[in-house]
């Protein structure tokens, strides 16, 4: 089975500093938001944070930049395209950070649902 082509563009590799802009202002966010112990926009700051820090490398590497809509596209993207000593490793890292947190999120989304749903049964019973 061969592997999944990712849909990359190409960019100028100059254009790498609005990727680490964005990259550097979400890291700046995700500080903010754990002084008030925001949690979910700690968590979401932090994954735009290490994809646009991913954008940023692709695009001064290797002048593209990974189009698909899957976050994990652009870290394996990263670790195909860039042949630096560290890349794979730090990479990976990031993959099951990713994954791990993907999991957390859709478990907390399958949890309000079922909170939702009881209490629409609930309120239901109550107001019959």
């Amino acid at each position: 089975m061969s592997a999944k082509k990712i849909k990359t563009k190409p960019i100028e590799k100059t254009q790498y500093r609005v990727y680490f802009r964005k990259a550097t202002q979400f890291y700046k966010v995700m500080f903010q938001a754990k002084e008030i112990q925001n949690w979910d926009a700690v968590g979401l700051n932090a994954v735009h944070c290490a994809i646009s820090a991913c954008d940023a490398m692709l695009v001064f590497y290797a002048g593209i930049r990974c189009k698909s809509e899957n976050h994990l596209d652009v870290v394996t993207l990263l670790i195909n395209s860039v042949d630096l000593d560290e890349t794979k490793s730090k990479s990976n890292t990031l993959k099951k950070i990713s994954l791990n947190m993907k999991i957390e999120i859709l478990l907390k989304k399958k949890l309000w649902k079922y909170l939702n749903l009881q209490k629409d049964s609930i309120c239901g019973l109550v107001l019959k």
